[in-house]
């Protein structure tokens, strides 16, 4: 047995360099970016796929898409206490129907329980009443259209709820922007800029994604380097053919002493006809802002049946 170990050894290092070889590290800008032996064989223009996903619209268009159709949804919302259990619920499920640029939510089955609302029925909990603001429409909502425009997200002259809203879509629909207003974020939200590369290791693959074949942009926060990101892990599938997001995973924390978060979410898009729409969205947070009690919020949005 003893002459089989050297050659042995010699094999085993072969196999190990070659499988090391399988990966190509490229610079792009400031960007070390790792490209899997597959990547490599699809001569993908890497610096033009970085840019799409900068500048990428498709992940925002799918949520307007939302607004100009019908449709079903499954709401699930708790608020949980540090041991994991349940001190609130909401589970619902509803249907929009939208007709000569209006839209209305009917909910056909709806079960609560503890604190979830107050008497006068407004949310107790921040998280539900971002989701709210997010996933329901009371009454009905007119002049609405799935049209993006110029218009960048901006929260001027917004304060309070309003301003949180806008600057929770801000980090939902474009993950990965620059957010002015973040008190003591705002520099840290850019993961994709050339100055923000030095924390991140960041990868491109192709995987099949809901049955469909994707490249997979990973984007995760060095060792060492969490308290100068609020990112700390996106990945993002992209169709292959056509470049439209098909899903993305991403996990936020920060600590800012005053407040401090930890939030994951999960995003499946699919397609309806000639549009891009939300199918599952997945919310995990724990969070805590000053003169405000610590929440744990879980939700998870199904959406279907769209017509």
């Amino acid at each position: 047995m003893n002459y089989f170990r050297p050659a042995f050894f010699c094999l085993f290092f072969i196999s190990s360099t070659f499988a090391q070889q399988k990966d190509t590290t490229i610079t792009i800008g400031t960007k070390a970016i790792t490209l899997s032996e597959v990547v490599v064989n699809s001569n993908l223009n890497v610096a033009s796929f970085i840019e799409k996903i900068k500048s990428d619209t498709s992940f925002y268009k799918a949520f307007k898409n939302l607004r100009v159709l019908n449709f079903s949804a499954i709401n699930d919302i708790r608020m949980n206490n540090k041991k994991g259990e349940a001190n609130a619920s909401y589970f619902s499920k509803t249907n929009q129907t939208y007709k000569n640029t209006c839209r209305k939510m009917i909910t056909t089955e709806e079960a609560i329980t503890g604190d979830f609302f107050d008497e006068n029925k407004n949310y107790n909990y921040y998280t539900a009443e971002l989701y709210a603001s997010l996933f329901f429409t009371k009454d009905s909502s007119c002049g609405e259209t799935n049209i993006i425009g110029t218009r960048a997200f901006r929260t001027d002259g917004l304060k309070g709820m309003e301003k949180h809203k806008q600057q929770l879509k801000m980090l939902f629909f474009n993950p990965g922007q620059k957010i002015n207003g973040l008190p003591f974020m705002s520099n840290k939200t850019a993961i994709y800029e050339d100055n923000m590369a030095e924390y991140y290791d960041m990868k491109i693959d192709i995987e099949t994604y809901n049955n469909t074949s994707c490249f997979v942009f990973k984007q995760k926060v060095k060792e060492g380097n969490k308290s100068n990101v609020l990112i700390d892990e996106m990945t993002t599938w992209f169709d292959d053919q056509t470049f439209e997001i098909k899903g993305r995973n991403y996990s936020l924390s920060y600590d800012a002493g005053v407040y401090d978060f930890d939030v994951q979410m999960q995003v499946e898009i699919n397609k309806f006809g000639n549009y891009l729409v939300p199918t599952l969205i997945r919310y995990t947070g724990n969070w805590k802002a000053i003169f405000k009690k610590r929440e744990r919020g879980i939700f998870t949005a199904t959406l279907y049946d769209f017509k």
